[in-house]
């Protein structure tokens, strides 16, 4: 297998297994800051009240990825229709095989170009979310195939026995997360020194918002928790 007889993973269908795409070359972009500047007549320069409020929001990114196809013209269009009724508008998380432990989602397009008898250039664009977020869901199985050693978090999060007071940190990357916390019992949730009531299935605490790093919740009552989380980086 050759350097660019690889799959990028849109959901479950592989360009290069299933379509017999060869990756030519990947353009990402980093999404634009949205900047709340606000210029103070009389004053030099503008206040700049971006982080006033809270971490810096982002605009969406966009990621371009180039392939070719060896074939002639029998059954090009045939596959490019194919192609396009999988992705062209469609909303798809996209993997990369260089970056397996995290997915990008948004909305691709599909565009082709037939200037050879033997080659066919396609490019596949996508306008995604500003972050790329962990392909495992803290609450799903775990799987050591796509785990990268140097930036991978390990999370344990499901079926946390609380007999009494029993603190879990949840470590943050930089996309802030509201995390799912689901209960079989009535407790109760300390998280920076507010403490909220829970009730048995799923609460969704809009004031609980991690940050990076350290994410102390601190739970009391008996039963079983689990943190639904799934974290996200530039």
């Amino acid at each position: 297998m050759t350097g660019n007889e690889v799959d990028v993973l849109f959901d479950d269908m592989r360009t290069f297994e299933d379509w017999g795409l060869r990756l030519e070359k990947i353009t990402l972009s980093f999404p634009d800051p949205k900047l709340d500047l606000v210029d103070i007549p009389g004053a030099d320069g503008v206040s700049d009240l971006t982080e006033a409020n809270g971490p810096v929001r982002y605009e969406n990114r966009d990621i371009q990825l180039v392939f070719s196809l060896v074939g002639g013209y029998a059954g090009w269009h045939t596959l490019v229709s194919l192609i396009a009724a999988k992705l062209h508008g469609k909303l798809r998380k996209c993997i990369l095989p260089d970056d397996p432990a995290f997915f990008y989602q948004g909305r691709f397009t599909l565009e082709t170009e037939k200037d050879s008898p033997a080659v066919t250039g396609i490019v596949i664009s996508g306008n995604v979310e500003p972050y790329k977020q962990e392909a495992q869901d803290s609450l799903e199985d775990w799987l050591w195939n796509p785990f990268n050693f140097e930036t991978g978090i390990i999370r344990e999060y499901a079926d946390i026995a609380v007999d009494g007071v029993l603190e879990v940190n949840i470590i943050g990357r930089e996309m802030p997360v509201v995390p799912r916390i689901i209960v079989d019992n009535e407790m109760t949730v300390e998280f920076d020194n507010v403490v909220y009531e829970l009730v048995p299935g799923t609460n969704v605490i809009y004031d609980i918002v991690t940050s990076p790093g350290d994410n102390i919740l601190k739970f009391e009552g008996h039963g079983a928790v689990s943190v639904g989380y799934r974290g996200g980086m530039l």
